[in-house]
């Protein structure tokens, strides 16, 4: 028998520390509910489902700034939904203006509200704002192709249209404006007959335009047959102009109070700034953004402003007929980007289902890797525990065993 190396106690005890600290972790996983508390319990694991924790938390902040992406969407959509309805009130004033019946002082009635609806629309592109970002100046605007300048492709009358030329005038393409031709005389018994002098100077015809963007001097007659429009701005002095091809059948159509028709909308450029339109990071990963560009909805950009920066001029019958061309143009303006603002909102509802499901499910990876099972810790627990006090007991019956050494001093 030997006294100085229990190892039958050594034994127990080095067994027993084992079962302690296996049950010490086991009870670490039972009270954090996780698998994995440190890098030694999986490294691997941990790795792994670190990399899933950084994605979850960026696809739940994708998620969270594509829903702040939709309430800008509507707070400029709602705001648009006014400037919508001032312009239903303005196209209804223009045409009550169109109609003659109307006083000087109806007119002056009407011409007061048509300023201030036009400061109206002005100030709600001014003024509405997301986070203090101002949203229909035109600073949000980005990225967008070169829109060519729109010409209507008949020009109308009461009896009939006639084909318009392409606008081969650079200056003209980037006008906007209606131009409003009114017969005056019934005169036309042969369309040969008429001279290739200026068409004011015939007496025959009376131009006006709403906008003041094309000088009506430059509207002419040009061998017989044509009505020609020539530059565009009221200083200009360009060649090239747009041709309204008439037949003498046309001409002898044409009767006093008739009027020939034709809008004009600029030529609008490219914008190649992608800082000024808003990048909305609707993924967890660099690069996974979404551009939305809001254009101008100001009066001018409207084109319902006249160059002086008037507002429309509904003082006349001619120019308030015009003018429904005019605020026709913005109605369809506003209305396009409000249906690519509602597309826009729309996609973004779905990026959200999109970046909710993706974060469930990587949460379901993540706690495959991270979560401890329960029932089955417990168990493990349950053996540690067991085994911990059976090798503690073990210990104490070692420990006695060296004393049976006494038997031999007696």
């Amino acid at each position: 028998m030997i006294i100085n190396h229990n190892m039958s106690a050594a034994n127990a005890h080095r067994n027993m520390a084992i079962n302690t600290g296996n049950a010490s972790k086991s009870m670490e996983k039972l009270s954090s509910g996780l698998r994995i508390n440190r890098a030694g319990d999986d490294a691997a694991g941990l790795a792994i489902s670190e990399k899933m924790r950084g994605q979850i938390n960026g696809l739940d902040q994708a998620s969270r700034n594509s829903q702040d992406s939709i309430s800008m969407i509507q707070t400029a959509e709602g705001a648009l939904n006014e400037t919508h309805s001032i312009l239903q009130r303005m196209r209804t004033l223009a045409v009550q203006g169109s109609n003659d019946t109307n006083t000087s002082v109806d007119r002056t009635s009407i011409q007061d509200e048509i300023n201030q609806l036009t400061k109206e629309v002005d100030r709600i592109a001014n003024t509405t704002e997301f986070n203090t970002k101002k949203l229909l100046n035109g600073d949000l605007q980005g990225i967008t192709g070169a829109k060519a300048g729109v010409l209507d492709k008949e020009a109308t009358f009461a009896n009939g249209s006639v084909k318009l030329g392409a606008v081969t005038n650079a200056s003209l393409a980037t006008a906007t404006d209606v131009i409003r031709i009114n017969i005056t005389k019934d005169t036309f018994t042969d369309g040969s007959s008429l001279s290739t002098t200026g068409i004011l100077s015939t007496g025959m015809f009376s131009v006006s335009t709403v906008l003041g963007n094309v000088n009506k001097a430059k509207v002419f007659v040009s061998g017989g047959t044509n009505i020609v429009i020539s530059g565009a701005a009221s200083t200009g002095s360009a060649n090239a102009d747009i041709t309204i091809a008439l037949t003498s059948a046309q001409m002898k159509a044409l009767k006093s109070g008739d009027t020939i028709t034709i809008s004009l909308q600029k030529k609008e450029a490219a914008q190649t700034d992608s800082s000024k339109q808003i990048r909305a990071q609707i993924g967890a990963n660099a690069g996974q953004e979404l551009g939305i560009g809001i254009g101008d909805m100001g009066s001018t950009a409207l084109g319902i402003r006249k160059t002086n920066g008037d507002a429309l001029d509904l003082g006349s019958q001619t120019s308030s007929s015009g003018a429904i061309k005019l605020i026709n143009n913005a109605i369809e303006k506003v209305s396009t980007q409000r249906s690519q603002l509602g597309a826009v909102q729309n996609r973004l509802e779905h990026t959200i289902n999109n970046l909710n499901t993706s974060s469930e499910n990587l949460q379901s990876s993540e706690s495959r890797i991270r979560d401890v099972d329960m029932a089955q810790e417990m168990t493990n627990y349950s053996k540690n525990n067991i085994l911990t006090q059976a090798a503690q007991a073990m210990l104490a019956q070692a420990k006695s065993a060296p004393e049976q050494v006494l038997q031999l001093l007696r």
